[in-house]
């Protein structure tokens, strides 16, 4: 029996569609998630202003994407509207992200199937949980493959080599500061420059906020995490440990006018939009 002209073998077809969403992931610049004392931290190499690659979805969870925009959008409205209809007809706690990644699982692997162009995507979905123990961090390939993540996860761009640089610094338990630090530094390039603060995108799940817990660091904010976080760094590389400041006789105190305290400048008050 003859095969009809252009067939091509459905292995063949996989591996070329798996190849191209591939090739599409690593022409962008990747993303990095990982666990912190307090909760999950996201970090991303992010140019616009406008377009965000990292979102809330729920109460607990977020969300991280690399790969077309218009894509990994759609993915995330659709995760929206899935836990908003089940928190409301249900509970919100029987919103969570291993239910939400079972949606996300089946929804790429029907289109990577039946459809001529795969999803240029790979994405992260994280939940925070009263401990450490209980955080879920699960990432998803283009094909709907799932994989539960421990600790960290780097993908998109060069992810290997990211991922590497981000194993050699990563250790549990690290400050907000301190993991900052260890996910930019695995987002810049050896004998590289990093990224500017406005070209960063960083986002937190913070269990020790009420009811939402997911938090947007901009501005001056995040240039003062940035800053904390590099200042041990320094001290290290130059003596093996941060060196003490020599110590000063403490000032006279006078006594001033009595009144309420100031505020903390601007840009340093948490509104709570995320904004």
């Amino acid at each position: 029996m003859s095969m009809p002209f252009g067939y091509v073998p459905a292995e063949q077809q996989m591996r070329d569609k798996a190849d191209y969403a591939r090739k599409g992931i690593a022409r962008g610049r990747s993303s990095v998630v990982l666990q912190y004392e307090h909760g999950i931290l996201f970090v991303a190499h992010n140019a616009s202003q406008a377009l965000h690659k990292i979102s809330e979805i729920y109460d607990r969870i977020g969300f991280a994407a690399v790969g077309r925009y218009n894509e990994f959008e759609s993915l995330r409205l659709g995760g929206i509207r899935y836990a908003d209809i089940n928190g409301y007809t249900f509970d919100r706690g029987d919103v969570t992200a291993r239910g939400l990644v079972n949606v996300y699982a089946q929804n790429l692997g029907m289109i990577f199937t039946d459809s001529i162009k795969p999803y240029e995507v790979e994405i992260v979905v994280a939940e925070v949980g009263a401990s450490p123990e209980q955080d879920q961090i699960y990432r998803l390939t283009f094909d709907g493959s799932v994989t539960h993540e421990h600790g960290m996860v780097a993908m998109g761009g060069q992810a290997d080599a990211v991922a590497t640089r981000l194993r050699e610094r990563y250790r549990e338990g690290l400050s907000l500061p301190e993991a900052l630090r260890v996910g930019v530094a695995a987002l810049t390039e050896p004998d590289g420059d990093p990224p500017p603060t406005s070209q960063i995108e960083v986002a937190v799940l913070d269990r020790n906020r009420p009811h939402r817990k997911f938090l947007r660091l901009v501005g001056p904010r995040l240039a003062a995490l940035l800053a904390e976080g590099a200042a041990p760094a320094e001290g290290a590389e130059a003596g093996g440990e941060p060196s003490a400041a020599p110590e000063t006789p403490a000032p006279e105190s006078k006594p001033g006018p009595s009144g309420p305290p100031t505020g903390p400048e601007d840009g340093d008050i948490d509104t709570g939009s995320g904004d």
